[in-house]
């Protein structure tokens, strides 16, 4: 009876959420149509074709663009999810209480602040210190951006897991790196994946900062695509569109996936 008078408090519901996502899903149902258009206008629909994918895949700027952002964002990655789990141990598991809000809010802060405000703010750090090197920029900037997107799942993990297990492997005189390795680490290895994951798809998806600090040789992907916009769009863009919603819907699979297998292990 509670459910039925539910639903009947919400009439059109179910309407409206329907129209929500065709709203949000649509454009990328375009882009994917168009991106198999055989006709280098976009709106013109002439034929089905692959060519546009291999016209992508055959440039070398394009490829040079994807390098750049694949190797920051793996080394992003990396840094920051270790930072996010060594903040997220120290901040759960640690034995101060009184600093753990304010430790949180440090570790979350670039959350809080707008991107631009971040960007200005590293682009002027690295001109006071004497920083050059783009690469070198990229990944900083990165891995402190990336660091509270990779922290939030771990912290949830961490929460949600119960102090017994630890308790138990410390009662049988396991060192505290034993306990770490053997049995925190696998314990929150989904919410680590996942965070990875997170992270991992933020440095592949930012342009405001990597526009900022990009030099010659050292252009990420969202930028190069920013290049293109400027020109015009083109077929060979809405394939590289495509490739990027592909890559993007297996790594949350992956995640999902990960997660909910780990859910099962912890109950």
């Amino acid at each position: 009876m509670s459910k039925q008078h539910d639903v009947k408090s919400y009439p059109g519901l179910g309407l409206i959420s329907i129209a929500f996502f065709v709203y949000l899903y649509t454009p990328l149902l375009i882009v994917i149509l168009y991106s198999f258009n055989a006709n280098r206008i976009t709106s013109v629909w002439t034929g089905f074709s692959f060519k546009w994918y291999a016209s992508a895949l055959q440039n070398d700027a394009l490829i040079a663009a994807l390098k750049t952002s694949l190797t920051v964002a793996l080394i992003a990655t990396s840094v920051a999810t270790t930072i996010a789990l060594l903040a997220a141990l120290s901040i759960i598991r640690g034995r101060n209480v009184r600093f753990r809000k304010l430790s949180e809010t440090v570790v979350n802060l670039p959350l809080l602040l707008p991107e631009i405000v971040l960007a200005v703010a590293t682009l002027i750090l690295f001109s006071l210190v004497g920083v050059q090197n783009g690469m070198l920029k990229l990944v900083i900037a990165h891995s402190a951006f990336c660091t509270p997107f990779a922290f939030l799942p771990i912290r949830a993990r961490l929460q949600g897991m119960s102090l017994d297990y630890e308790e138990a492997a410390t009662d049988l005189y396991a060192s505290r790196w034993v306990v770490f390795r053997r049995v925190t680490l696998p314990l929150i290895f989904p919410g680590l994946f996942s965070g990875a994951m997170l992270a991992f798809l933020i440095s592949m998806d930012d342009f405001i900062t990597s526009n900022m600090l990009s030099s010659g040789g050292t252009t990420t992907l969202p930028v190069y695509i920013f290049s293109l916009i400027r020109v015009g769009t083109s077929p060979e863009l809405n394939a590289v569109a495509t490739l990027l919603i592909l890559g993007s819907l297996v790594l949350a699979t992956i995640a999902l996936t990960v997660a909910a297998r780990g859910q099962r292990t912890g109950s």
